[in-house]
This record gives C-alpha cells, sequence and structure tokens, in this order.
C-alpha cells in the first residue's frame, strides 16, 4: 500500500486511491471511488460511489463530494465547501434521477465555505472566493466572489492579477512574464 488511511477512516472495496495519497481522520471513501496520486483528503470528508478525483487534489476538512462530481488534477477546495448535487430537494420526493453533474477543471481553487450550486462547471486555474455562491459556470482564469458569485477579475495560473495590454483582448501577469487571451468568450492562455 503505497497511500496512507487514518484508522479512523472507512474505505469501502473496490476504491482506486493514488500513490502517495493521504486520507485523514473519520472520512468515508464509497465503492467505486477513485483518488488520483499525492492527494490530501482533510478530516470528515466524504466521497461517494464513482466519484473521480485527479492527481495532486487538496480537499480540506468537512467536505462532502457527491455522485456526479469531477474533480479534475491540482484542484484545491477550502474547508467547509459545500456542493450539491439537485436543484430543488425535497426530503419526501426522490430526484436520484435528477442529480446535476459538476466539473472542477485543472488547477481551480474553492474557498472555505463556498457553495457550488450543482451542473455548474468550474472553468480551469479559476478561483471561487471564501463564502461565494456559484450558481452559473466559472470561466477558466476568473476570480469569482459573492451571492452570487460573479467575476471580479482575471487571473493567471498562480492567481496573480492579470493586466489589459492596450484596447486588444491580449491580457498580462506581470509577475509570471505569461500572455493570456481573451477570444470566443473564453480567456487563454497564450504563453510568453
Amino acid at each position: 500500500m503505497n497511500y496512507f488511511v487514518h484508522e479512523s477512516s472507512y474505505v469501502d472495496e473496490n476504491v482506486e486511491i493514488g500513490e502517495g495519497t493521504k486520507i485523514w481522520h473519520f472520512c468515508h471513501v464509497q465503492e467505486g471511488a477513485k483518488i488520483g496520486k499525492n492527494c490530501v483528503i482533510g478530516q470528515n470528508t466524504y466521497i461517494a460511489p464513482g466519484v473521480e478525483i485527479g492527481n495532486n487534489v487538496k480537499i480540506q476538512n468537512n467536505v462532502s463530494i457527491y455522485k456526479g462530481i469531477t474533480i479534475e488534477s491540482d484542484v484545491f477546495i477550502g474547508p467547509s465547501a459545500v456542493f450539491t448535487n439537485v436543484l430543488n430537494p425535497r426530503s419526501f420526493v426522490e430526484r436520484k434521477d435528477e442529480f446535476k453533474d459538476t466539473l472542477i477543471r485543472e488547477g481551480a481553487s474553492i474557498g472555505a465555505n463556498a457553495t457550488i450550486i450543482c451542473g455548474n462547471n468550474i472553468g480551469e486555474y479559476s478561483f471561487v472566493g471564501a463564502g461565494s455562491v456559484v450558481t452559473k459556470r466559472v470561466s477558466p482564469y476568473s476570480m469569482v466572489c459573492g451571492i452570487p458569485a460573479r467575476r471580479a477579475k482575471w487571473i493567471c495560473r498562480f492567481n496573480h492579477s492579470l493586466k489589459l495590454v492596450g484596447e486588444t483582448h491580449l491580457y498580462f501577469c506581470e509577475e509570471c512574464e505569461e500572455y493570456y487571451a481573451y477570444k470566443t468568450g473564453e480567456m487563454k492562455r497564450e504563453g510568453k
């Protein structure tokens, strides 16, 4: 076994866990879940059946990752972040066939106590501010915050602010010295 599971945690059968991953206190990983290499799963985390988590993902304490959520590599999920999986829950109505999928793209960060309403993808290298409520898709390389979450600024892969170059659709990160371009409604990394 090339990974660590704290003795207080439960990992069901038929779970894939990558080398170097650490699963801390009071977690439950259900059957069919896949967790990549070098992940850190904080205490009191629940991972539902069939959930897929990429490499180098850090999930802080008190997070539930429900069925229909996919997390790509290099994602950070802050403590007590909340994911939903149905839009209109009622305790007396069975709606498991109405679950909405949510995709957290590579390099994204979700701040503490943020709420992600199901069916909304979180773009690569985006940043959801602490306490925000995401009610629609989050664009790549954007920082969103508030209730409902709205774009506050464009950011680079390392979470530095991007600056518009003249009157073009080209943006520049002074810290990384990389260019980004806003094309067809999406921010994309252009390189140096």
